[in-house]
């Protein structure tokens, strides 16, 4: 039979497992925002090979030039609108990589090396020029 614990004790695991929490809940939040880059960039990728399988822009009165050219109008603008939403949830993953590191600070944990490995926030997407 195991010694009853100490309301020290009691309050010590208790604390152990709200910091625990605390910084899972911070790292998820950080790999949500990441996973959202990632999702994204695939549908960029998507659309900018749609964009390059459509014939470069043809000459308004030949067959099918007029909705060609549309249709890469409206794939222009669709990725345009994706990068700034990638360059935005990028600021938010950012922002959240800070709270976590300011939580670990808080909680007196002060090597963030494997941190900064494990949540590598990418790099700001330039909008794509024509080609």
């Amino acid at each position: 039979m195991s010694k009853p614990k100490s309301p020290d004790e009691i309050l010590q695991e208790e604390f152990l497992r709200e910091r625990a929490e605390v910084l899972g809940r911070a790292g998820t939040r950080v790999l949500e925002s990441l996973n959202t880059l990632r999702r994204i960039e695939e549908e960029i990728a998507a659309a900018q090979g749609r964009y390059e399988e459509l014939a470069p822009v043809q000459a308004v009165n030949s067959p099918g030039g007029g909705e060609s050219q549309t249709q890469r109008v409206r794939l222009r603008r669709e990725i345009d609108a994706q990068v700034h939403r990638y360059n935005r949830v990028r600021e938010e993953a950012k922002l959240r990589y800070y709270y976590l590191i300011v939580t670990r600070e808080a909680l007196g944990l002060r090597r963030h090396h494997w941190v900064e490995a494990a949540y590598r926030i990418p790099p700001k997407k330039a909008m794509p020029q024509d080609g």
